[in-house]
């Protein structure tokens, strides 16, 4: 299992300085990289491999200054790096997405470099850990969580944010299996997430959405403020800070309320189901797509589903073609309009609430997919009555979960 871990740094003056300056030497070696890749196309009329322009950078280091201050290690990733891109650029022309040419990348774009496989180490030094970079320095680390005693450190990224802070992040390989999901799930649940409301699944909990309404206008007011400062000027760059520090507070904000609900679901259920959506796709509409990216939809699924994998439950996505449509207790099809939050079955009478009879139409394909072992019968039909619980978001954040009697869990 591969997780990632991520740790703010608190780097002094001084480490701040040799951090940009690695930080700069490793845009320069891309951005030369890239001008190496042209050239011997140029010359040989193909494009060179990811181990022809790695030789190349022992004799870089007898004339480009400074290229030896930086670990070696360091500079194959960038190369790698390179690469990764190229490779990003090809998937989506195979996908019918029309792609331009890599660019030389600006030292606003060039935020991160990467220690892999060595270099790197957690340390204790001066009664506090630190985090001992090769040819760079011993820098402080908050280690706000634990990692695994039987973890084994592959890599570590060090990125400068927009807001001027620096973040580890650790790629840890831990060998131990995930638990073995059971084979015949006794507690199940469908969930179709929203916009008015962000999940409502099939036990009758309606999760309401994340209120960011001050944090965005606090935002906006700043970008106005930034848009009246002179560009390049001190006071510019103090203002874009402070826009950057309101991005980050919406990000965080969101990315906790979606953490906590995911590992609830991920804990509490046997087996999860989900509409596989595409929300890339959904993101060219026309109209809400302010709102439908601000409910990271896609965000939330993949939380779920490695959550699911850690805790040894089923995650089934299923097909979200007309789950709003059919009618959970008979499968008849009835269109209606976005604004009738109401489902009523013309052939057998069943009425439900929109979302819930749309989270029974998910949990139904999920059983189905899943298999040998369970009832054809449909699940709405052995269901109770019962009515839906409306929680808003503030309280998964406050108490980690939807429900009043649960111990939250510190495990992102």
């Amino acid at each position: 299992m591969y997780y990632a871990y991520k740790y703010r740094l608190k780097p002094s003056d001084a480490h701040h300085e040799e951090l940009d300056r690695h930080r700069d030497i490793c845009r320069q070696l891309y951005n030369h990289t890239l001008y190496r890749l042209d050239e011997y196309q140029d010359e040989h009329g193909e494009l060179p491999s990811m181990t022809t322009l790695r030789s190349e950078l022992p004799d870089l280091k007898a004339w480009w200054d400074g290229l030896s201050d930086v670990y070696s290690k360091v500079l194959q990733t960038v190369v790698e790096r390179l690469f990764d891109n190229l490779k990003g650029l090809s998937k989506l022309k195979e996908n019918g997405y029309g792609v331009g040419q890599l660019k030389w990348k600006p030292p606003r774009e060039f935020r991160s470099f990467t220690y892999s496989q060595s270099g790197f180490k957690l340390d204790k030094k001066g009664g506090q850990t630190v985090l001992s970079l090769s040819k760079l320095a011993d820098i402080p680390i908050r280690l706000h969580r634990a990692i695994p005693d039987d973890a084994k450190l592959k890599q570590v990224t060090v990125k400068k944010e927009p807001t001027g802070e620096w973040f580890a992040t650790f790629g840890v390989q831990m060998d131990r299996e995930p638990p073995e999901p059971p084979e015949n799930p006794e507690k199940c649940v469908g969930i179709d997430v929203g916009i008015l409301k962000y999940a409502h699944d099939t036990d009758g909990t309606v999760v309401g959405s994340l209120d960011l309404s001050d944090e965005r206008e606090r935002l906006e007011r700043e970008q106005r403020k930034l848009s009246r400062k002179q560009h390049g000027s001190n006071n510019y760059e103090k203002q874009r800070r402070r826009v950057a520090e309101c991005h980050a507070d919406l990000r965080r904000k969101r990315r906790d309320f979606l953490h906590k609900l995911s590992n609830y679901y991920a804990q509490e259920y046997d087996l999860v189901a989900v509409e596989d959506l595409n929300v890339k796709g959904m993101m060219q509409f026309n109209s809400n797509s302010r709102n439908r990216a601000s409910a990271a939809w896609g965000t939330f699924l993949r939380m779920l589903e490695y959550k699911c994998e850690r805790e040894g439950t089923h995650f089934i996505s299923v097909d979200p073609r007309n789950t709003t449509k059919e009618c959970a207790a008979c499968g008849v099809k009835s269109d209606k309009p976005l604004w009738v939050r109401e489902h009523s079955c013309p052939s057998c009478g069943f009425t439900a609430d929109r979302d819930w009879n749309a989270a029974w139409n998910i949990l139904s394909r999920g059983i189905k997919q899943l298999g040998a072992g369970r009832s054809e019968a449909t699940p709405v039909e052995t269901a109770l009555p019962t009515g839906t619980i409306s929680v808003p978001a503030k309280r998964v954040i406050e108490a980690g979960s939807p429900t009043l009697k649960r111990e939250p869990s510190g495990e992102r």
